[in-house]
Order: C-alpha cells, then sequence, then structure tokens
C-alpha cells in the first residue's frame, strides 16, 4: 500500500512506524473473512482492510476535519482488537500495532461528549484497582435482582474458597505471578490454582508486592499514557525478584501475557526502561508455557473428562500459542471436544463486552453454540475476561483451566 506522509511527519515515531505497517498491506481483504465484526455487520468499515484505509486517510491528513469523525472513532470504537486478521494476514500486517495509534489519533482529534468520558475513567479507574474490584463485585451481588437484566448478568457469583497456596520460595526454581486486576475478585482460587500445580513440579509462585494492574486496560482504551505508566511501575517492581533469580513472570491471564510480552516494543523509545523492558517481555510467559515444558506425569493427574477449550484470542492470535493449551490438558488424559470456528472471538474483548454490549452478547452466544456442539462437561479457557463473559450465559460451567488439573491431581502424592 502506498503512503503519502511528509518528511515532517515521518519525523515522529509512530508515523514512521504507521507508515512501516500500512506498506506491508497489499489490499487483499483475506483479513475480512475471519473478522467477527465484518463478518456480523458486513461494513466494509467494520472489517480490517476498511480499517487500514480510514487509519490511513486520517494520519495522512492530521488537519482534515473531514476524516476525523465521530464515524470514524465508532468504525474503531467495534475493533475487538482481537487480531485474528493478523493470524489471517499473507503479508504479516501488525494489524494491532497499527489500531493502537489510529486510537490514539482519533482520539486526540474527536473528544468524547463528557458523560463518555467520565464513564470510561470511571471503568478505568476501578478496575485497575483490585480491592476496588472486588467491592464493587460484592456490591453488585447484594444489589443483583434491582439491576436491569443487561447488567444483571455482568455480576458474576460468589467466587469459591481459592483454599491454601504452598509456601512461597520453599522450590530452588522461582517464578514470579501477576496476580491481576479483577481476576482476585472474579476467580482467586485461579493463580492458588497454578501455585500447586507448579509446586507439585518443583516451581514456587511469588508475588511482587508493588506490582499492580498490566497496563493494557487503560491502554486499550485510549489512555495510552496511563498504561505506559503502569508497565513501568511493574518494571520497577519485578526487576529485583528478576536480579535474584526469578526465571520469569508468568501470566495466568492470557490478555495481560499478550501486554506484558509487548513491553519492550512499546518502551522501546524509553531510555531509561527500554532495556530492562526487554528483558521482562523476554521473561514473560503464559503458565502453559511453562507447563509444556515439565514433566506432567509429576502431577498425577486423572483426566478423565470431557472438555472444550476455548482459546483466548490474547493467546492463539497476541501470543500465537494456538494448540498450546489442548496439548498439555490431552496429555493429561482430558478428552477434548471439537469447536467449530475455534479462531473466532467469543465477544469479551476486555472492556468490549461493557463499551460494545450488543456486539459482545452476539459473539458470545455464537461462540457458545460451537463449544456446546460437542457436549462438553465443562468449558475451559486461559482469560478471566472470557471466562466470566462465557459464562455470563448462565449454560455451561466455565473454568480456567488451570483449576480443572489442579482438581485433578491426587492430593495424596509426594510434594517435591
Amino acid at each position: 500500500m502506498q503512503t503519502r506522509f511528509s518528511p515532517e511527519a515521518l519525523a515522529q515515531p509512530h508515523i514512521r512506524e504507521a507508515d512501516r505497517i500500512l506498506r506491508s498491506c497489499v489490499h487483499c481483504g483475506f483479513c475480512n473473512a475471519t473478522c467477527p465484526t465484518y463478518r456480523l455487520l458486513g461494513d466494509e468499515r467494520d472489517g480490517p482492510r476498511g480499517r487500514i484505509y480510514l487509519m490511513k486517510a486520517l494520519l495522512e491528513n492530521p488537519e482534515a476535519p473531514d476524516v476525523a469523525t465521530a464515524q470514524t472513532r465508532l468504525h474503531l470504537d467495534r475493533c475487538l482488537t482481537c487480531r485474528n486478521c493478523e493470524t489471517t494476514c499473507p503479508s504479516g500486517v501488525e494489524y494491532g500495532k497499527l489500531v493502537d495509534i489510529g486510537r490514539a489519533e482519533i482520539e486526540a482529534r474527536v473528544p468524547r461528549g463528557l458523560p463518555e468520558r467520565l464513564f470510561r475513567g470511571l471503568l478505568r479507574r476501578s478496575m485497575v484497582q483490585p480491592q476496588v474490584a472486588s467491592l464493587l463485585f460484592t456490591l453488585g451481588r447484594v444489589a443483583r435482582p434491582l439491576l436491569p437484566g443487561s447488567l444483571r448478568e455482568k455480576i458474576p457469583p460468589r467466587p469459591a474458597d481459592p483454599g491454601r497456596r504452598p509456601e512461597a520460595g520453599r522450590h530452588p526454581r522461582t517464578m514470579l505471578i501477576l496476580e491481576g486486576c479483577v481476576q482476585p475478585g472474579l476467580s482467586p482460587n485461579t493463580n492458588a490454582a497454578a501455585a500447586r500445580v507448579l509446586d507439585r513440579l518443583g516451581i514456587s509462585l511469588i508475588a511482587a508486592p508493588k506490582a499492580g494492574c498490566c497496563g493494557a486496560l487503560d491502554y486499550h482504551l485510549n489512555a495510552q499514557d496511563d498504561g505506559l505508566d503502569r508497565a513501568r511501575a511493574n518494571i520497577d517492581a519485578w526487576w529485583p525478584a528478576i536480579e535474584a533469580g526469578a526465571e520469569a513472570i508468568v501470566q495466568t491471564a492470557s490478555g495481560c501475557g499478550a501486554f506484558v510480552k509487548d513491553y519492550g516494543h512499546l518502551l522501546a523509545d524509553d531510555p531509561k526502561y527500554a532495556d530492562r523492558a526487554a528483558e521482562i517481555s523476554r521473561r514473560a510467559l503464559d503458565l502453559v508455557e511453562v507447563l509444556r515444558e515439565e514433566p506432567l506425569e509429576r502431577l498425577q493427574v486423572r483426566g478423565n473428562r470431557e472438555i472444550a477449550f476455548h482459546s483466548p484470542c490474547t493467546l492463539q492470535h497476541g501470543q500465537r500459542l494456538a494448540g498450546a493449551v489442548e496439548q498439555v490438558l490431552t496429555r493429561l488424559d482430558f478428552r477434548l471436544t471439537p469447536v467449530p470456528d475455534a479462531h473466532l472471538c467469543c465477544g469479551s474483548a476486555g472492556t468490549y463486552s461493557i463499551t460494545q454490549p450488543e456486539l459482545s452478547r452476539t459473539l458470545r452466544d455464537q461462540k457458545l453454540r460451537s463449544l456446546e456442539s460437542g457436549g462438553p462437561e465443562l468449558i475451559a479457557t486461559a482469560n478471566i475476561g472470557c471466562q466470566n463473559h462465557l459464562a455470563s450465559a448462565g449454560r455451561t460451567p466455565v473454568r480456567h483451566w488451570i483449576e480443572i488439573v489442579d482438581e485433578a491431581m491426587s492430593r495424596d502424592a509426594d510434594r517435591i
């Protein structure tokens, strides 16, 4: 694709990056076939190719008011950032990076109304604080009968007791665990289960007390500077443990993992953090990347259950780990039921289920039909957002896959 940026524009790092990405696009349209919003709406501007043209026009014409419009912003808002188009693209177009640039540009040129700004600001500030998020979920459960149906289904049931975590640091091998923002309030057993499973394999999971939100929620709600500040704070929090010998930073939420793995790119132009950010990205691992390298027979798992695995977009498209969890579950003797169109998004997409509820609900129901088509006992997934979104329909139970593995471990096995 040809571009028309002035030398002055190309002096700006984000324009240089956009120019590089745009030039890699051959506008073939293969991406539209796997784009969830294009499949639903049939509008070229709600598919990757159309959005690329919109962003190209937006970035090439910084003064043109007829290009920067609320309609353009709407089409970019409707993008799930599932990155399915990246997996499909024969030219390797880095659409996810381009849409971040385009969204920042349209946000600056077409300010939202005060009510929407307040709502998005409140959403960001409440969800990134685990204690605040947990309190809101608790209050929501109390008020649930009084809430409208669309909001009522967003309130999750009271989570199960997470049980005991193994003593931190009792093994020579240690890894850091990212606790997450909403996960402690929605599914506290997920990280506890991960700690118990890795303990059986001789690995201690430890938390850095000052680490917080990964930054993805801010960043993808167009508060990029706040998201990068959270990334810097996490690097500072993790670095002493890295220097002390921690092997990796483990994420049990694939959405967080995809973002932490991008720290090196996002902070590449920050002279103070660039090198450490790159090292953090190298050490960031989704939980499945740890388990698949270990002798799983030590877990003594009795995996005699039928499970449908929902692979989050951030796992299969963002981290390029399609099939990884399925391979681990198969090695542990779980029976996986077939899932048609497993590459398509469930509609959760971070805060998308809140900001675009109708599209999100339609995608959720389509995904559930695919997941349930093989008659599984349970649906397993690898991201708290997907887990809560799919469970909100009140159909087949949805769990994080590591909780299912943890439950299936023999409790009388000797610990390492």
